[in-house]
């Protein structure tokens, strides 16, 4: 199983990133893909995500109204669009793929099967 993250980079405060992750390896539409983050010295978070059928999406209160997650199953891929960055928005991001529970959505790292190697998003101030 490979999950790929890319679309990361250096951008400034108010910007906009889109981020994608192809996926290989795995029946994509069985899974919910979830978005985390880390900056050094924290744990890794949960960002948003998407139920395999994009039937729920959800995110965190830090980039609500700000990141969209999306899917495309005929094309294996999981996006995220973020707008209007912030500085404290930097850090690594990754995709996920989790196939448990009812929804497959899980803000816990520890629930998820697979992880992307991740993107770096870097934004000035």
């Amino acid at each position: 199983v490979q999950l790929q993250a890319s679309g990361g980079g250096l951008v400034q405060a108010g910007a906009s990133l889109r981020l994608s992750c192809a996926a290989s390896g795995l029946k994509f539409s069985d899974y919910a893909i979830s978005w985390f983050r880390q900056t050094p010295g924290k744990e890794r978070e949960f960002v948003g995500g998407v139920t395999k059928d994009s039937g729920i999406k959800t995110y965190e209160d830090f980039v609500k109204g700000r990141f969209r997650v999306s899917r495309d199953n005929d094309k294996n891929m999981a996006f995220l669009q973020m707008n209007s960055l912030k500085p404290e928005d930097t850090g690594v991001y990754y995709c996920a793929a989790r196939s448990t529970g009812v929804f497959g959505l899980s803000r816990r790292a520890d629930e998820i099967q697979y992880w992307g190697q991740g993107t770096q998003v870097t934004v000035s101030s």
